[in-house]
């Protein structure tokens, strides 16, 4: 995997991200009070994140102080602007992603991929909990060299962390958003789905294991 400039995308506003669709995703975020499709106050740079049904993964990081906005969606595959229910059947390539805008003066990329390691399970390959398929698959998108070297690293040692204790090892698949293709945010129904379902399925929280915030030394 090479790390040039040209596999990673702008981190400025929808219109400028190589990774996101023409059409930007109306209103606002119901949590956050930011524009769903940008622009985002500076600073700010953009993560993704697939760690099973985006759902509650989205949710956890809404929660998270110095995020600004989150959006859910479907990355990593090949057939233009999938639906739900295509990439449902698994031919389509895409895992049920999370697209993070953060302010990097307020959280960290680090302080991000810990709260993407600890809560979820990143050693069950295509699936998540009991949901099975390759669009649950666990998947971390960089837009920028740092987050790139900080997800290799936190995988490398939260890898250690996991197989020290008799887990498999992290199947998650670490790429540049140059290699990852397009973002298509998905249906407005599914955008903030536990906010306005609280009770609605969640299979994310904390597994148990913690990892060190890759970058911090702690």
């Amino acid at each position: 995997m090479g790390d040039s400039e040209e596999n990673f995308v702008s981190s400025g506003t929808a219109d400028g991200d190589a990774t996101e669709t023409a059409d930007l995703v109306p209103g606002t975020h119901p949590v956050l009070g930011t524009a769903m499709g940008g622009p985002w106050p500076e600073p700010h740079e953009i993560l993704y994140v697939a760690m099973g049904c985006f759902w509650g993964a989205e949710r956890i990081f809404w929660q998270i102080p110095g995020v600004i906005n989150t959006c859910v969606g479907y990355m990593g595959g090949t057939a233009p602007a999938p639906s739900y229910e295509e990439v449902c059947t698994g031919m389509t390539g895409h895992a049920e992603t999370v697209r993070v805008v953060y302010d990097p003066e307020i959280v960290s990329a680090g302080q991000l991929l810990k709260a993407f390691w600890e809560n979820h399970d990143p050693t069950q390959g295509d699936g998540q909990g009991n949901d099975r398929g390759t669009q649950y698959r666990s998947m971390i998108v960089a837009t920028t060299p740092q987050q790139l070297e900080l997800a290799l690293e936190s995988k490398r040692d939260f890898g250690a962390v996991l197989v020290a204790v008799g887990r498999g090892p992290i199947t998650t698949e670490v790429l540049e958003a140059g290699q990852a293709g397009v973002f298509w945010p998905a249906e407005d129904y599914h955008q903030a789905y536990l906010y306005y379902r609280p009770n609605g399925y969640c299979n994310h929280g904390f597994k148990g294991f913690t990892c060190a915030v890759p970058g911090s030394g702690q």
